[in-house]
């Protein structure tokens, strides 16, 4: 139950190491969502040859975490404010709190109520 709290805050330090090198070099402000596609991608390779390849578990159960909002945000931040200051506080404070709410739509149907051995549970349990 630890990502809610911790992947926000270990998976921000890549888009914004590829944020700050996009802006200082080449004034590109979509560093964020760059890497963030790139690990999305990454994270589905992975789940799909490694969950369902090797033992065929259900993908939609171990579906890779949603970063895509919380990185729009950080491009867009630094582009309209221009300023890696404004973009390192309002735009990680965005990012840290999109993460949840970016990740109920895929989380939602998870959560419907379940029979199972005659015990009332949800699939997220």
């Amino acid at each position: 139950r630890l990502w809610v709290t911790v992947l926000p805050i270990v998976g921000i330090t890549f888009p914004a190491a590829v944020q700050a090198v996009l802006w200082y070099r080449y004034r590109l402000p979509f560093g964020a969502m760059l890497a963030v596609l790139g690990l999305l991608f990454g994270e589905w390779v992975n789940r799909y040859f490694n969950f369902w390849g090797w033992t065929y578990f259900p993908v939609n159960f171990v579906f890779p975490s949603q970063f895509v909002p919380g990185a729009l945000v950080l491009d867009v931040i630094l582009m309209l404010g221009n300023s890696m200051q404004l973009t390192a506080v309002i735009g990680g404070l965005a990012y840290g709190l999109l993460f949840y709410p970016g990740n109920w739509p895929v989380i939602a149907p998870l959560h419907v109520p379940v029979e199972y051995n005659g015990m009332v549970m949800t699939l997220a349990d």
